[in-house]
């Protein structure tokens, strides 16, 4: 009830702005009219960059005083889609595979993708004496919703080790979407399901509950790099207000730098935000592993994004998609990152 509480608060509350240091520098170009901006994302160390963007006020400093901000904390991606969907947000900070779906389900009139937010953080986590993939027959798994990234990653890998699944938990190995995550965590110490494929921090809590990693995804993956972390815009807020969705890539430019150049500080004020979010932190060894296993990073990473696709097409999860290279819009990212001198991204 507290978590559901504290969702319902975050999600209707205006933030006020707070000032603080940042590479890049203040928009100064403050919309002429008043905007309201709603704003998705998941309480997941994966969303760092949305945790610290509200907690340490990168998001309303540079959207400025005419900009209401109005977040919009959800368990999973699944959740973000559905809202996208519905007309209930105008931006998020979702994961790649619920991108797609919306993207998909709108006839690809819905959103852009125009940052990525960050790489990694995703494993599958069960039982120790578990240590092939052959022991997982007949074993209740756990992902955080049917279609959802990390979903998505357990039903392919187990499909390239010759493990059959199902929608509805059939199959080889019956896999069950759990809401919350933090619930999924709970089952697994009380030895009701014997692991899952969790984002962190959640993964990381199941290690410390007893649980090892029997897959790291970064090794799945070329060099390691994968997505986990988009920023999407629907493309009607993005047409009426181009400066807004501007200033909100400088937030995001600037959380990312603050992770990269103050990390003790950063990892703490992402756990403060989600303090406030479900009324519980993190203990400090799960939050530092949390962050140890996450790139954040602005490149969206489209040859993951497009083997995502890839991926949930072969298990039936997902209409096969023809092309993706028009969900990206990385043109204002990348005048961003070449003014502040960093590199710019995308093919």
């Amino acid at each position: 009830m507290r978590r559901l509480l504290a969702g319902f608060v975050v999600a209707g509350m205006t933030v006020l702005a707070a000032g603080c240091g940042s590479s890049v520098a203040s928009s100064g170009s403050t919309p002429a009219k008043k905007v309201v901006l709603r704003l998705g994302f998941l309480e997941n160390i994966t969303h760092a960059p949305a945790l610290i963007g509200v907690k340490d006020g990168f998001f309303t400093k540079n959207l400025g005083k005419n900009v209401t901000l109005k977040l919009y904390p959800y368990s999973t991606g699944t959740e973000e889609a559905t809202a996208l969907l519905a007309g209930q947000l105008d931006a998020a900070y979702v994961g790649p595979n619920p991108a797609i779906n919306t993207w998909q389900k709108s006839n690809g009139t819905l959103i852009k993708v125009i940052s990525g937010a960050a790489s990694g953080g995703a494993e599958l986590v069960v039982n120790k004496n578990i240590t092939s993939a052959s022991q997982l027959k007949g074993q209740k798994l756990a992902t955080p919703s049917l279609g959802n990234t990390q979903d998505v990653s357990l039903r392919y890998w187990l499909k390239t080790q010759g493990l059959t699944t199902t929608p509805t938990g059939g199959g080889d190995v019956p896999v069950t979407p759990i809401t919350p995550n933090s619930a999924a965590v709970l089952q697994f110490a009380s030895g009701q399901i014997a692991g899952g494929w969790e984002p962190a921090p959640y993964d990381t809590e199941m290690v410390a509950d007893g649980g090892h990693v029997l897959v790291n995804e970064a090794t799945l993956w070329p060099g390691g790099q994968f997505v986990t972390t988009l920023l999407v815009v629907t493309q009607p807020f993005l047409a009426a207000n181009p400066t807004v969705v501007s200033d909100l890539l400088k937030a995001e430019i600037e959380a990312n730098s603050y992770i990269a150049s103050h990390k003790s500080a950063a990892e703490s004020a992402a756990n403060a935000e989600l303090a406030s979010l479900t009324g519980k932190g993190l203990k400090s060894s799960v939050l530092a592993a949390s962050f140890a296993q996450v790139t954040f990073t602005d490149d969206p990473i489209e040859s993951s994004l497009v083997a995502d696709a890839s991926h949930a097409v072969s298990l039936g999860l997902l209409k096969p998609v023809s092309d993706l290279t028009a969900i990206f819009d990385l043109a204002p990212l990348n005048k961003l990152l070449a003014a502040d001198g960093q590199p710019t991204v995308g093919s």
